[in-house]
Order: structure tokens, then C-alpha cells, then sequence
């Protein structure tokens, strides 16, 4: 019997600065997928908090993962791709819960690499100031969930194209 093999729903995670609205179209765009930005599922109170560079606590943060959980399960037999921080194992057990075949893509870089790039955007509500929060509370992938590490060094057309290949690698959903 033949699996007949359907895109994968990808969320492009990592701490801020390591280029997942950058990288999130180009991998989209790579896949033939639509891309969603995870930022605009934020709560306005979420972006006035962070924009005051107060960090967000997980009850903050629930109301996001499930729109953005929710947004992943419509896609599900059709892919796509959204970006979300999705910086712990409990953050990204909730994308699951909603959207069991969601797979990550972590963007993964030195700090100083993230805050020079950070230091350069222009437009972008969260500050540099909010790095350590990241760094200190990012749970890198465990092997168990479904999901690639990806370098962020070099050009963004180079890290999508890495990211294709290390998505290569994992089993696609069927249906």
C-alpha cells in the first residue's frame, strides 16, 4: 500500500532574533505552503507587555499557543508554516495537543550572533533587553519530539535551504 505522503505543518521555533519571521515565508515559500506569523496571534495585552520589556509568563502565553495551535490543526493534510517561540517542552506539548502532526524547525545560534541581529531590526516590538529571558528559559528540542535544529549563520536563503533538507529527513505525515 502506498503512503501517500502530504506536507508537514512546521513551526519555526527559537529565542527572538534568530530570524523566524525572516526565515518562516522562505521556508514556506520553499515548501509551496502558506506561512502564518506568530506574532500577529498575540493578545494586544501579550505586545504591550513585551514592548515594556515586561516577559510574558505562561498564563500569558496559553491564549497565543492555542491560536496558534489552532491555526496548525486547520492545516493539517495541507501544511504550512508558523512561527512561534515555542521555547518550552510544555509550550510545544500544547502546539501538539491541538495539532498532533506539527513539526519544529529550531533556529539555533550563538547570543551574540541573535543580539547583534536584534540590535539591527528595525519595527519589532521586543527588545533586546529580553534576550536573557529567552536564553534562560529555552528548552531545546528532546529526541522524542518530531523536529530539527538548524544553524542560523549565513544568509537567510541558506538557512531555508537548510531547513528544507534537515526536514527532508524526517517522516511525512499521510493520510
Amino acid at each position: 500500500m502506498q503512503r501517500l505522503h502530504t506536507p508537514h505543518v512546521v513551526v519555526v521555533m527559537g529565542v527572538a532574533g534568530t530570524g523566524k519571521t525572516t526565515i518562516g515565508p522562505l521556508l514556506a515559500a520553499r515548501l509551496g505552503v502558506p506561512y502564518a506569523e506568530g506574532d500577529d496571534f498575540h493578545p494586544p495585552a501579550n505586545i504591550v507587555k513585551m514592548t515594556a520589556g515586561t516577559p510574558l509568563t505562561d498564563e500569558d502565553r496559553w491564549p497565543w499557543l492555542d491560536a496558534i495551535g489552532g491555526w496548525a490543526h486547520g492545516r493539517a493534510g495541507l501544511g504550512g508554516v508558523v512561527s512561534s517561540s515555542a521555547l518550552k517542552r510544555s509550550y510545544r506539548d500544547r502546539l501538539r495537543a491541538a495539532a498532533p502532526g506539527v513539526v519544529f524547525v529550531h533556529l539555533t545560534g550563538s547570543r551574540e550572533l541573535i543580539e547583534d541581529r536584534m540590535s539591527h531590526r528595525q519595527g519589532h516590538f521586543m527588545p533586546t533587553a529580553l534576550l536573557d529571558s529567552q536564553f534562560a528559559t529555552l528548552q531545546p528540542l528532546e529526541p522524542d519530539e518530531a523536529g530539527v535544529a538548524v544553524d542560523v549563520a549565513g544568509t537567510p536563503e541558506e538557512i531555508a535551504e537548510r531547513a528544507v533538507h534537515a526536514l527532508e529527513d524526517l517522516p511525512g505525515p499521510t493520510r
